[in-house]
């Protein structure tokens, strides 16, 4: 199988989104990815939100200057919503009259199909630059209309609060953890064990409930630390990336946030820092998240046997021991999501070590690769000055 083809192929990566997450797996697949739905949040129903019950009639019932529109679904969702309520047709009446400001050109999208004209959108898609617009302005006594996007956005409000304004904030539509959270917590205790290439974050939320999630179970700092190092943190945006920012995690990030250019930023930049070529015994031996080309074949390896061969990978053609090997084995109990600590995660010894690598050497299926140095331990059969280096950022092989 060409990896031109299908640049992805080898790689794990985790789907956190619950809003158009098959949409994202399927461009995910398509490219060969095996893909782990996790399910960080959910969407909570707007027809039940009194919150933007209240707002709405509160932008038909007295006349506002600035309607500021953050999401193209949101603003079509609050549509539909007054549409339930019998307040649609005042709403847009009143929308008629204010300076509707866009944050993007979905957004922008979402308000000429509703019969409005947006009067500005900044190219950034950013709501700071949306702010600085408005703060070049008398906001002394307007009244100023934020659409928010799951989350309160207290720097743009407060911004607007200080410069004298009355804002009107309209949760169009709120996240919540999702009811069953297993999915999530297995996530976190793949990534932590290292059998998981990539995870994609497409919203603030997610992130959140992934923290927490591992926080709740003891691995909140070592899924940190392997964001990282070893696991490829993806978002959507920086709104999406702040709080992984904020914890020194790198991120990559498309240069629009779209789920498509999404995409095509892990296609760029997943195998850079996930993948890794030796010559071993003449041929080139291809590392790639949890397979391995050779002889111009992916051979999807095992979690266990994967770990081994990283492990001999960083040292190619020097002596690694079985005692060194038994810490780089991946734990059931950390896969499967279950609570656990340092002190009390199970270790494996060297039968575990010497069984991963037969598995190894029969999921290569040539013999020679990996080689037995007697009372010593292992090592791949090639030279080391051979070898590419790896991925710097995130710890590449």
């Amino acid at each position: 199988m060409s990896t031109e083809n299908e640049p992805l192929a080898g790689f794990a990566v985790g789907v956190t989104a619950a809003r158009r997450h098959e949409e994202l797996a399927t461009l995910l697949e398509r490219r060969g990815a095996r893909v782990v739905h996790a399910p960080a949040i959910r969407l909570i129903p707007l027809a039940d939100d009194v919150e933007l019950l209240e707002a709405t009639r509160e932008c038909v019932a007295r006349p506002f200057d600035h309607l500021v529109v953050t999401t193209a679904i949101g603003f079509r969702a609050w549509l539909e919503a007054a549409d339930g309520w019998g307040l649609r047709d005042g709403l847009l009446d009143r929308l008629a009259e204010v300076s509707v400001l866009a944050r993007g050109p979905k957004a922008r999208g979402a308000i000429r199909s509703a019969g409005l004209t947006e009067r500005w959108s900044p190219s950034s898609e950013s709501c700071a630059e949306v702010l600085k617009y408005l703060l070049e302005g008398d906001l002394a006594g307007r009244r100023v209309a934020v659409q928010l996007y799951g989350e309160q956005l207290p720097e743009f409000t407060d911004g607007l609060r200080a410069a004298g304004a009355e804002v009107i904030e309209l949760p169009v539509y709120r996240w919540s953890r999702t009811d069953d959270s297993t999915p999530l917590r297995r996530l976190v205790g793949q990534a932590v064990a290292g059998t998981v290439d990539a995870i994609t974050f497409t919203s603030a939320p997610a992130v959140a409930a992934t923290l927490a999630v591992a926080a709740e179970d003891g691995l909140e700092d070592a899924l940190l630390e392997t964001l990282r190092t070893n696991v490829v943190a993806a978002c959507v945006g920086p709104v999406t990336a702040q709080a992984l920012t904020e914890r020194g995690v790198p991120t990559v990030q498309p240069e629009r946030p779209r789920i498509g250019a999404l995409v095509r930023a892990l296609v760029s930049e997943l195998p850079r820092h996930r993948s890794r070529r030796l010559q071993v015994r003449g041929t080139s031996l291809e590392l790639r998240g949890h397979a391995v080309v050779l002889d111009g074949q992916l051979r999807p390896i095992a979690p266990a046997p994967m770990a081994i061969l990283r492990a001999l990978a960083r040292r190619p053609g020097h002596v690694v021991s079985r005692a060194e090997l038994t810490g780089v084995l991946p734990s059931r109990l950390v896969m499967s999501g279950a609570p656990w600590s340092r002190d009390t995660r199970p270790q494996a010894d060297e039968h575990a070590v010497e069984m991963a690598v037969a598995r190894l050497r029969r999921g290569l299926g040539r013999s020679g690769i990996v080689e037995t140095v007697v009372k010593r331990g292992y090592r791949l059969a090639c030279d080391p000055r051979l070898a590419e280096p790896v991925g710097a950022e995130f710890g590449g092989a």
